[in-house]
């Protein structure tokens, strides 16, 4: 932050949901003259800089007043006074200073409808007699006039030369973007997307476009004509004093900042006389009155309802809830990568298996394959990496109570990794299958993969030569088929595998149930099914799993009873 000593350079940044047709900005500029800068030399007896007596001059010498260095001698009733000027701009205004106005002047430095409207602004300026201001003028948005101190330049040597993107920056046209597209088909009345994700060979207008920052803004630059009396204005005479911009996001910038209560800005010309200069910045916007303010907070405040009823209407006022004893699940999953598999040009398909008491609506897509990849390697593995999102959401509901004490399976997600080569030489490349966790939130998995073996070399080189291995006509195998009635364990005894590469899968789980709402309302225990599967599992807490404990304990004594008896 700077000291409130010192003048601050920066840049200030303000925000206003005023129209900015409301923006007004006073700038007082003026010459410091030899009496400011150095002391006056008095004939009397006096008291120097440094304190000593000054001895009495001869009457000749009486009230002399050291004059500035360089400037011409004056009449002795000559006026002392600081020359001063003094302008408040409106937002956009154009005020021109002399080398304009005889610029302009001439019909014939006109080529362009800008020129010509200061060409007639300039001839009714003169018919009037009068200037707006002596020294200060500006520059708005269409004029072509560009700040060189805008140029950013990574050191101060003067023969540095600008990068690449800060010539293309000063080329971009930041103002009043336009959406081209539209207007390329506004003959036709209808807007085409683009097609086309990639453009091949880009132009010009396209780098523009995509690879710098773009924002609407617009530019106005108030300037002093700094050039003497005698000399004739030239453009080394003009000096930026404050710039503005503004964008479409209602920010305003301000370069340098209003003074407030710090001193003036100082500018130092570059000509031989190296005259001085001050100047000052000030808001001088009109204040909005009381009732103004009210009618414009009372407006705000019709609008943001208006707003909130829209939302309202597109959204819905109440948040969707299950039907009570219902569990929603929404799973947003992304299948990353795969590695270590045998060949390349990979592509995995999936499905999701539902248990008992799960559902799902008609419109959920539970499977679905992903897009080919060819594997790179990365420290000595063959990765394949797929980047594919997936969704769905299920939902539990178990109207039994008789099994409130078992927990239920949860949904699996069954993986079959395939691949295929440039003769569309397909090949199974592994199987598995992970079971949705139970709690909500993020997880990262890796699935192991594994492939039916086959029956000898002639299965092997069968997959070699012209594709295709031995597959499981059942996929939900590599776990335990929902068609199984046996018990939960199935025995794989004498079934040949190879293992395989493995698939890296991200999983974010969000739970939806009106127990949770009960029982955070109630501050009670919930001993339902939901409340196991929403995280509050009997299994997670000490004293549910040695209740289990205890109870599976009973069920054993009573049946050695039953089998003593």
């Amino acid at each position: 932050m700077a000291d409130e000593s010192e003048a601050d350079f920066g840049t200030a940044y303000y925000r206003s949901r005023d129209p900015i047709k409301n923006f007004r900005i006073r700038v007082t500029i003026k010459r410091v003259t030899g009496l400011s800068l150095v002391p006056t030399f008095s004939g009397g007896g006096g008291v120097g800089l440094v304190g000593e007596d000054i001895p009495q001059a001869g009457p000749s010498h009486d009230n002399v007043e050291m004059r500035p260095i360089g400037s011409k001698q004056t009449n002795n009733n000559a006026s002392t006074s600081p020359e001063v000027d003094d302008y408040t701009y409106k937002w956009q205004e154009k005020v021109f200073n002399q080398r304009e106005i005889d610029l302009y002047s001439d019909a014939q430095n006109c080529f362009n409808p800008l020129d010509q409207k200061y060409h007639e602004e300039v001839v009714e300026l003169k018919e009037n007699g009068t200037r707006k201001t002596k020294r200060l003028f500006s520059y708005v948005d269409h004029d072509r006039f560009t700040n060189m101190d805008e140029q950013c330049l990574m050191t101060t040597s003067p023969t540095e030369q600008p990068s690449y993107l800060s010539e293309r920056m000063t080329n971009v046209r930041r103002r009043k973007q336009r959406e081209r597209r539209k207007e390329r088909y506004a003959d036709a009345g209808v807007f085409l997307p683009k097609s086309n994700l990639m453009v091949d060979v880009p132009t010009e207008e396209d780098k523009r476009a995509t690879h710098v920052i773009d924002t609407p803004v617009q530019t106005m630059h108030i300037m002093a004509d700094l050039a003497s009396a005698e000399e004739k204005s030239t453009v080394t005479d003009e000096y930026v004093l404050c710039t503005i911009k503004y964008d479409a996001h209602g920010v305003l910038s301000v370069t340098p900042d209003f003074n407030h209560h710090r001193p003036a800005y100082t500018i130092i010309t570059e000509s031989g006389r190296r005259d001085t200069y001050e100047y000052t910045l000030s808001l001088a916007s009109e204040k909005m009155s009381r009732r103004e303010q009210d009618r414009e907070s009372k407006m705000y405040k019709e609008l943001y309802q208006r707003h909130t009823e829209y939302i309202g209407a597109m959204v819905g006022h109440e948040f969707e809830q299950v039907p009570t004893g219902m569990l929603r699940m929404c799973v947003f999953g992304e299948i990353v990568s795969a590695k270590n598999f045998e060949y390349d040009n990979l592509y995995v398909h999936f499905f999701v298996e539902l248990p008992q008491y799960w559902s799902a609506d008609r419109s959920q897509q539970l499977s679905g394959v992903t897009q080919t990849c060819a594997t790179k390697e990365i420290d000595k593995e063959d990765v394949a990496f797929f980047s594919y999102p997936f969704e769905f959401e299920v939902f539990y509901k178990n109207e039994e109570t008789s099994d409130n004490d078992v927990l239920p399976g949860l949904p699996q997600i069954f993986l079959e990794v395939l691949s295929i080569d440039s003769w569309l030489r397909y090949r199974t490349e592994g199987y598995g299958y992970i079971t949705l966790p139970s709690t909500p939130g993020m997880h990262t998995l890796e699935v192991n993969t594994w492939r039916p073996a086959g029956r000898g070399a002639n299965d092997d080189l069968r997959r070699f030569f012209i594709g295709g291995s031995p597959e499981l006509e059942d996929p939900t195998y590599t776990s335990v088929p929902i068609t199984y009635e046996g018990d939960k364990v199935i025995s794989k005894f004498g079934f040949k595998t190879v293992t395989m590469g493995s698939v890296s899968l991200k999983l974010n789980i969000l739970h939806q149930s009106q127990t949770f709402m009960d029982r955070a309302t109630s501050r009670k225990r919930v001993g339902t099914l939901l409340d196991k599967l929403g995280g509050l599992s009997m299994q997670a807490s000490v004293t549910s799993v040695l209740e289990l404990f205890q109870r599976a304990r009973k069920r054993m004594q009573a049946a050695r009873e039953t089998l003593a008896s």
